[in-house]
Parts: C-alpha cells; structure tokens; sequence
C-alpha cells in the first residue's frame, strides 16, 4: 500500500475521533481534541487527494469513517448492537475494498510550471 492510501485510511479512522466528538464532547479538552481531529483528518484527505483520484479518496474515506463510526458508537456508546448494522457495515466496507481494488495507484504526475494558457 502507498503512502497516499495509508493517509486516507489514517484519515477514516481519525474521522471517527471527531464524529463521536461532534455527539459526546462535553468538556473544553473533548472539542480541543474534536477540532484537532477535523484538522489532521482533512489535511490527510487533501495530501491523498494531490495523488489520488478524488472521487475514490472521499469514498473510502467516508465509508471507513462512517464503518468506524457506527461501531464506535455501539462499542463504546451503548448503540443497540443490530446484525442488520453489521451486514450494512460490511457491505460498504466490501464496495470500499472494491474501490481501492479497481483504482489505479499511480500517484498523478505534478502539472507542469510552463507557459501552458
């Protein structure tokens, strides 16, 4: 795996940090770490997305967050557990897996700095 596609899976996770945050945070400290989270999850969407194609960065970034998401909330958060949660999650996280598969990991070539108009 490439460094770009660690930074989108790095990302997902840490997206999970500030979506609970968004719900639980009730503390000074819990938001300070809510806001940092957004910061450091966007700015690894953005450097992945210098290399790779958008529309499958942002996928896979949303489905791993909204996966992590979804079994945080039951891990953690008392979310009543669901097997139709759990076939759902798997099912996006199947179509995420099939993304990455098809996508061509050639990172872009930097555009060129000539006189093009």
């Amino acid at each position: 795996m490439n460094r770009y596609w660690l930074f989108v899976v790095l990302g997902g996770a840490i997206e999970v940090i500030w979506v609970s945050g968004l719900k639980h945070a009730s503390t000074p400290l819990e938001w300070i770490v809510t806001v940092l989270s957004i910061a450091v999850s966007f700015g690894l969407i953005i450097e992945a997305s210098k290399k790779l194609p958008v529309g499958t960065v942002y996928a896979v970034f949303t489905g791993l967050g909204t996966a992590g998401t979804v079994l945080t909330e039951m891990l953690l958060f008392g979310e009543p557990f669901r097997i139709s949660k759990i076939l759902l999650i798997a099912l996006l996280l199947v179509g995420v897996i099939g993304l990455k598969l098809v996508t061509d990991d050639t990172p872009k070539a930097e555009p060129s700095q000539g006189g093009a108009v």
